[in-house]
């Protein structure tokens, strides 16, 4: 008999593998340890209420937050406002080279991207130390002050994820029907009200998407503040995101139980947000 589907299944099938076993099996193995002691004998919530009661878990946790605070927020507004002006732009024949523009600091994600913005924050070395001099910082240090790490955070974030995001959108919105937006121009809408009413609304479960995915991510908070605080010894700390206190816990102090309970909290968070975003927006409705 013929197999339907096969097709598809080749090439959902090598995802699947590579899911399984970077991505399921290390999940088990996390919750494993997170519930057992360095013996292997159960504990129930011991290593949770370790990791809580270290003195650092509260002052991450607040880090954390305020830094998903500015990164979503910046996200769902710049991204949507930028692909709207793309597709406006479109129809002068620069759309493709903006694209490309947006994409291109993607090709520096990670620690390569956090390099690239330690010599732009320099003010001594930057292509833009004039600027940084002009808003009264003079030093690298006045820069990377702990109170704004929350916003460096955020802009090595957007310049490096954004510009896929932005084509998604970009894809997204024309996707909508053209004769949807005719008959706005006909009633009378201009592109404000065309954006407003008809394709932010359109746009909502692609944007509840993008806001489940960067939330999981932004709370795997680690690259930047890493190499920041080596960069800049010890400015933002070893332990300023609950990803960094979770590997300070597994590789300092030798304590793996307590550093996956870390993990397995994050992963709780984000399936439980993702959970409330997908209920109240409808997510899996039909239009």
């Amino acid at each position: 008999m013929r197999w339907p589907g096969r097709a598809g299944h080749c090439f959902v099938a090598a995802y699947v593998v590579l899911l399984i076993a970077f991505g399921l099996v290390p999940t088990g193995y996390a919750i494993y340890f997170a519930f057992t002691d360095a013996g292997g004998s159960f504990t129930g919530l011991s290593n949770f209420t370790a990791a809580a009661s270290d003195f650092r878990f509260g002052s991450a946790i607040a880090h954390v937050t305020l830094y998903l605070l500015w990164w979503l927020a910046s996200l769902v507004v710049f991204v949507v406002g930028l692909a709207l002006l793309l597709q406006r732009m479109a129809l002068r024949g620069v759309s493709r080279a903006l694209r490309f523009l947006y994409y291109v600091p993607g090709a520096l994600a990670g620690a390569a991207g956090v390099l690239v913005w330690l010599f732009v924050l320099d003010p001594t070395v930057s292509p833009v130390g004039f600027l940084l001099e002009a808003l009264g910082y003079h030093s690298f240090g006045e820069v990377i002050a702990p109170g704004q790490l929350p916003i460096l955070f955020t802009l090595i974030a957007f310049w490096t994820g954004a510009g896929g995001w932005i084509v998604v959108m970009y894809g997204a919105l024309n996707n909508i029907s053209p004769d949807v937006l005719e008959a706005a121009r006909i009633d009378g809408a201009g592109p404000w009200q065309s954006a407003w009413r008809i394709q932010i609304p359109l746009l909502r479960k692609w944007i509840v998407y993008m806001v489940i995915l960067t939330f999981a991510g932004g709370t795997q908070l680690f690259v930047e503040p890493q190499l920041l605080s080596q960069a800049s010894v010890g400015v933002a700390g070893r332990d300023y995101s609950l990803n960094q206190l979770a590997y300070d816990f597994a590789f300092q102090n030798n304590d793996v139980n307590t550093a996956a309970a870390v993990s397995v909290e994050l992963l709780v968070v984000g399936v439980a947000v993702a959970g409330v975003f997908v209920a109240r927006s409808g997510f899996f409705d039909a239009d």
